[in-house]
């Protein structure tokens, strides 16, 4: 199936501080194209993958998991890791999971890590008959476009696929039990009116990592979504200080995007 039009891969080559950023369930780049397109423009090196089955037809996911959506994201750490003296990774609700477990996998390579909105468990009546009413119903409602600003929509499905659900939710508990093994530094940015990811996510994840260096901050005016919500901006420029203070060669080598030029730059 083609890629819906808007959630190509983001990648864009710049200087020695690389940035991995994980789009969410369901989701696809497109809610993480803006602080891409925002970090590129400061010299940064940015991956932003499409993880399979996302980006084309909800029954596309329907025979992916977990395991499928983390090697994306580790084979693009592996290459970033390559091109990149620091590397920096962050991530939107399951993407926050990924992050996560990319900083307990690899250690000291991950610079810092930052998420917003992180999920860590499936919520609700149905999480623990997904075992089951998998094999029984195909798919449920949506979680896309939970946005405070008017205007803005998120591109994803309006159908969650039971089967990749269950996935989610065994990949969850297999994130939690390695929440201790988190070191790097951390920003967790969360909202406190979110309808698809509770604040007791971000409150679980803070209480188990292991990092010491951790700073929380409080999106006032934004849902779910807040990378395309009200206090995006403000996720942009307090994660890149946050790259700054942690890699200070940050965005000066390398060239801007193409984008600071006058041009455009490409999915791929």
């Amino acid at each position: 199936m083609p890629v819906l039009p808007g959630a190509e891969p983001y990648r864009h080559d710049g200087g020695e501080v690389g940035v991995l950023l994980c789009h969410g369930f369901t989701g696809s780049p497109q809610s993480l194209r803006p602080w891409a397109e925002y970090l590129a423009e400061r010299g940064l090196t940015v991956s932003l993958p499409l993880l399979p089955g996302h980006g084309t037809r909800w029954q596309d996911m329907q025979v992916t998991g977990w395991q499928d959506w983390y090697a994306e994201v580790d084979r693009e750490l592996r290459s970033l890791l390559e091109r990149c003296r620091h590397v920096f990774v962050f991530g939107l609700s399951m993407g926050g999971a990924l992050t996560l477990r990319l900083a307990a996998k690899h250690g000291d390579a991950v610079r810092g890590v930052v998420v917003v909105n992180p999920a860590n468990k499936v919520h609700g009546a149905m999480a623990s008959l997904l075992p089951v009413v998998r094999h029984l119903v195909p798919s449920t409602k949506g979680l896309t476009s939970d946005i405070a600003k008017q205007g803005v929509e998120e591109l994803g499905y309006d159908r969650v696929p039971l089967h990749a659900a269950h996935s989610v939710r065994q990949f969850f508990r297999i994130v939690d039990g390695e929440l201790p093994q988190v070191t790097q530094p951390m920003l967790l940015l969360h909202s406190p009116e979110d309808h698809v990811v509770p604040a007791a996510d971000s409150a679980r994840i803070l209480s188990r990592v292991s990092s010491t260096d951790v700073t929380e901050i409080l999106l006032e005016q934004s849902y779910h979504v807040a990378t395309l919500d009200h206090d995006a901006e403000r996720i942009f420029e307090e994660s890149y200080a946050f790259i700054g203070r942690l890699a200070p060669s940050a965005g000066t080598t390398g060239s801007p995007a193409p984008e600071a030029l006058g041009g455009s730059t490409t999915g791929g």
